[in-house]
């Protein structure tokens, strides 16, 4: 009993040493293992926004009234697929119809009157010529009874010296003399007075056209008048047709109404009132907001990041894929807007639907255990 004691006690002995190494080296082992890891292995670092959502990369449209009124009718409902140019709403015009109806009939009543004025003015141009040709005429005529006249004031002035001459000669009377005398001064007469009434008939033209010249430029002053009338009141019937049309909201693209105030036909609508929100069709991305320390300098175009959506948990729809496209320079409000564009993989189970809120997880780097400690724990140090 007293021998194998001993031997039992040396036994334990070299038991424990060996137990011992075994440890030590495992221990070695697992700390070199973690070693290698923390400053060989690389994890990805990601930056997570403070908000997100799912918007169409086309703006949403606002519809605003373009002016005050009475609304007269409403074709607004929330989600209804709407046409570029359709009409929205209407607001009252019928004040503006009975002006447009007043401009409109006076309008029609200036137009005989300016084609008379036309005709009129037409009329004494065409008598200013008429009245040529027939100076033309008159005066043909008038030269030519001058011109017979002249030749028997001629012929008979020289029968009258032919009866001179028989006086003288005796063989002719002194009646018969001066009849031949009184003939021949009657023709001359006759002849001269032919050609003063020849030369009045250009002076007397003149004075007809001076007269028809001024009652030529009456005239066309008054058809200047209604013609200015008439371009005021086509002005007037544009300006009128305008404010009608303003009257009538449209839509200005094509697209969804994504939003709509609730009105109803007689209510008084303010210039500049928000009526709705037209969403047009388009691609989907992700708006995000980040924290300056978080965006500035860390995010960049081309980065893959994901979207977690609120109301569809992600261990049980998944999450979108996003890659940052873009990145502002300045900050607004406290808060760095980014942009991401959807991955074409977009997840079956949830509806790819604009204005989804979310929140975003970036990959901004690769780096390791040990310096991401290193890195928190100096931010802890420079936080206190």
């Amino acid at each position: 009993m007293s021998q194998s004691f001993p031997s039992v006690h040396h036994r334990l002995r070299n038991d424990r040493g060996l137990t011992s190494t075994f440890a030590l080296a495992a221990g070695i082992l697992l700390l070199s293992a973690w070693l290698a890891w923390a400053f060989l292995a690389r994890v990805t670092r990601y930056e997570i926004s403070d908000s997100a959502r799912l918007e169409v990369d086309t703006a949403p449209y606002p519809i605003q009234a373009n002016i005050s009124g009475r609304l007269l009718h409403s074709s607004l409902v929330l989600g209804k697929e709407i046409t570029a140019g359709d009409v929205l709403a209407e607001i009252d015009t019928q004040a503006e119809e009975l002006s447009l109806r007043e401009e409109q009939t006076r309008l029609g009543e200036l137009q005989p009157q300016i084609d008379a004025v036309r005709a009129e003015l037409q009329a004494q141009s065409e008598g200013k010529s008429d009245e040529r040709k027939i100076l033309a005429l008159s005066q043909n005529g008038a030269r030519a009874q001058y011109q017979e006249a002249d030749a028997q004031a001629t012929l008979a002035e020289e029968e009258l010296n032919r009866a001179n001459r028989l006086r003288a000669e005796g063989i002719m009377s002194v009646a018969d003399a001066e009849r031949a005398r009184a003939a021949a001064q009657s023709k001359r007469a006759a002849a001269e007075s032919l050609r003063a009434g020849m030369s009045r008939l250009e002076p007397e033209l003149i004075v007809r056209e001076k007269d028809r010249d001024v009652k030529s430029k009456e005239t066309q002053a008054a058809l200047a008048k209604l013609q200015a009338e008439a371009r005021t009141g086509a002005e007037s019937v544009r300006r009128l047709e305008y404010e009608i049309e303003r009257r009538k909201i449209r839509a200005t693209v094509s697209g969804r109404l994504a939003e709509c105030a609730s009105l109803r036909p007689g209510s008084h609508i303010n210039e500049g009132d928000k009526l709705g929100v037209i969403l047009p069709s388009g691609k989907l991305q992700v708006i995000a907001e980040f924290q300056p320390s978080a965006a500035l300098g860390k995010l960049h175009p081309g980065q893959p990041g994901s979207l977690r959506l609120q109301g569809f948990p992600w261990a049980q729809y998944g999450t979108v894929p996003t890659r940052v496209a873009r990145v502002a320079d300045e900050i607004r409000d406290g808060k760095v807007r980014v942009e991401l564009s959807v991955a074409r993989n977009f997840p079956s189970r949830i509806p790819p639907q604009h204005g989804l809120p979310g929140s975003v997880e970036v990959a901004v780097e690769q780096i390791s255990p040990a310096k991401l400690v290193l890195r928190s724990a100096g931010e802890i140090v420079g936080a206190r």
